[in-house]
């Protein structure tokens, strides 16, 4: 039986900063989900099945599922967050022709030998078509639907892959005199990382897991649960607050709380991101500020692809899509939400949604024009030695046409 990762509709919910990888492969805690799900089928490598520029741009083809396959398939959600106290085969024994369903969402179905095209535009899975099609049955599982469910999330699962992986705090790494430590049992320092003199790290509340080759500058203070990925610099002074990860190759200081950074991304000066995500390649300038609490305390709002959802939380700050940019000063509202490829600047706040290719800020929006921001992207990424290819073209042109048809309503032209 082959294990098929599938997108459907509900993509849409995790944009911008889903539009240049498939939901699966989102950051969360120590890696991103896909990691944890094929932590549940330990015996079979998975493959895949995503949006068609994906599948053609992004997805290696070793890992690509084609649809005209007859084989014996069990097809799984790409946003499921698997829970631990299940068994690691429970899925395995689903029937052909059976969907699993959760709060009318597909959460998994099992095909043999049967065609399965129909079931699917574009690569996205239709769910009223499986719905009509195969025998359900309702169960319990989590699916993530909101980039705020990555960052509620986010720390119970850095805890939880601390256990699983390290289980017990050690130094691999190098870790200079003048360094404090609180709690080292829940301490990890991999091989080729440094901490430098005067550097606290508070593992009281949770573990703090500085992966290989990453560095910490003097005198930071970074509180668990955390992680820190591989070549990532955290800058002197910075105060790194908990339930926060931040991937490879980020440049990061200043102060960060509860904030997912996807990797090759910097925040490298003063200025408050908290309960925020960023996208890859992205860069906040100096002294760039989110708010995450409104004044009145109350429930926050965004406006994803233009519409307002009411998110439940009362803390929320920037949710911020790959290769966009502020200017030194920018001040984001609670809940910003701000598409890929923007280049935020002026003064005062710009608006709670800035659609993908913009430039300006709260006097103007105008589009960024596509070549520049492809050579932008191409200066950006061969700066850590990362190539933009005929692929990556190709992801670009993909990316802005889907951005165009999701978002057009909102758009200034």
């Amino acid at each position: 039986m082959k294990i098929v990762l599938f997108e459907d509709e509900k993509f849409t919910q995790l944009l911008p900063l889903a539009y240049f990888r498939p939901v699966w492969d989102l950051r969360l805690g120590n890696d991103s989900v896909r990691k944890f799900i094929e932590t549940q089928f330990p015996e079979t490598p998975l493959q895949f099945y995503a949006r068609e520029y994906l599948n053609q741009n992004y997805l290696p083809p070793d890992e690509r599922f084609f649809l005209d396959s007859e084989d014996d398939v069990l097809f799984v959600n790409g946003r499921w967050l698997p829970d631990e106290t299940k068994g690691k085969s429970w899925l395995l024994d689903l029937p052909p022709g059976k969907a699993l369903v959760v709060d009318s969402e597909i959460f998994a179905f099992r095909s043999s030998k049967k065609p399965l095209t129909s079931y699917f535009e574009k690569g996205v899975l239709q769910t009223e078509r499986v719905l009509n099609d195969w025998s359900t049955e309702p169960i319990q599982a989590h699916l993530l639907h909101y980039p705020w469910d990555f960052i509620y999330r986010n720390g119970e699962q850095i805890i939880r892959e601390f256990n699983r992986n390290i289980r017990e705090g050690r130094v691999e790494g190098r870790l200079d005199s003048g360094v404090h430590l609180l709690n080292p049992v829940a301490i990890y320092l991999a091989p080729e990382s440094r901490v430098m003199p005067g550097v606290v790290l508070n593992a009281e509340n949770g573990p703090i897991w500085i992966d290989r080759g990453a560095h910490v500058m003097p005198n930071a203070v970074l509180e668990g649960p955390l992680y820190i990925g591989p070549r990532s610099l955290i800058k002197a002074g910075a105060k790194i607050y908990e339930n926060t990860s931040i991937g490879p190759v980020c440049k990061v200081g200043g102060e960060v709380e509860e904030t997912i950074i996807q990797g090759y991304s910097n925040k490298q000066h003063d200025g408050f991101l908290g309960h925020a995500f960023l996208g890859s390649w992205v860069n906040l300038g100096a002294d760039t500020n989110n708010s995450d609490l409104k004044n009145h305390y109350g429930e926050i709002t965004v406006f994803l692809n233009g519409y307002p959802v009411k998110t439940g939380k009362q803390f929320l700050g920037l949710i911020m899509g790959d290769h966009s940019k502020s200017a030194i000063n920018t001040m984001f509202n609670t809940g910003t939400v701000v598409g890929v490829s923007c280049n935020v600047y002026g003064e005062g706040f710009p608006p709670s949604f800035i659609p993908s290719f913009s430039w300006g800020g709260s006097g103007r929006l105008r589009e960024y024009n596509f070549n520049k921001a492809l050579q932008v992207a191409e200066i950006v990424m061969g700066r850590r030695q990362v190539t933009f290819d005929e692929r990556m073209k190709n992801l670009f042109k993909a990316v802005r046409n889907l951005a165009w048809e999701i978002e057009n309503r909102v758009r200034v032209r």
